[in-house]
């Protein structure tokens, strides 16, 4: 009996002078999503025909040097934000742009490629995991899915080799551009807390943070991984 009343002490003890430091920082959305603009447009001017198809590796560097640092980057800060959905969305999205980059740059001469489709479909199945967990911001949902459908009919494209499917693919890269974008400046606004707030769509876990206190912010931080035992 008085071996458990010490280890229950020593247990409290141990609570006592346990700390958990959390370091604040920026929302990484905004980058993410501006370098996702870039690359989605660039490739879709080449789907679409706005730049001569020599141009394709140009744009894939460049792609290669901004989009995907960015997005690896945006990927590490919002793991240490404690955003999973924010970590594993832009990881998978950068790492798609680093192997659409990689494949334009190994295939010269433009022809479709089938093993190339089939892996950008199996990555936006991928990424509909990170946009089923972030119904509670919808349009940093859409920005996910609109990556995920954008890169799936670009699959289609190189499966089938139609240019039918290729101008689909552009049309809807330009379309994702705009998404990003407002995603981009909403989420920008929203931290600098601008006069004009554009909607974001926050719902239920998602707008909570930004009226919670300080101690429901850090209310079970104690289960969260990196804290608890085990991942």
């Amino acid at each position: 009996m008085e071996g458990d009343e010490n280890e229950e002490r020593r247990r409290n003890e141990r609570l006592a002078i346990t700390r958990i430091v959390l370091r604040p920082t920026g929302t990484p959305l905004p980058l993410a999503f501006m370098a996702l603009a870039v690359a989605t447009v660039g490739f879709s001017a080449v789907q679409l025909g706005f730049i001569p198809k020599s141009e394709e590796s140009t744009v894939a560097l460049a792609v290669l040097v901004l989009t995907v640092p960015l997005q690896f980057l945006s990927c590490i800060i919002g793991f240490g934000a404690r955003d999973p959905i924010a970590g594993t969305g832009m990881a998978m999205v950068a790492g798609v742009w680093a192997m659409i980059g990689v494949s334009s740059l190994m295939t010269p001469e433009q022809t479709p490629s089938p093993g190339l489709g089939v892996l950008l479909i199996t990555a936006a199945v991928a990424i509909l995991v990170p946009v089923a967990a972030a119904h509670a911001k919808l349009v940093a949902a859409a920005v996910l899915g609109g990556s995920a459908i954008r890169f799936a009919v670009t699959g289609i494209s190189e499966l089938t080799g139609s240019p039918g499917w290729e101008v689909v693919a552009g049309i809807l890269g330009l379309m994702l551009a705009v998404v990003a974008l407002y995603a981009a400046l909403g989420f920008e606004v929203e931290e600098v807390d601008g006069p004009v707030q554009l909607p974001l769509m926050r719902r239920g876990a998602g707008a909570k943070p930004l009226v919670d206190d300080m101690g429901e912010q850090v209310e079970g931080i104690a289960r969260e991984a990196g804290v608890r035992h085990q991942l």
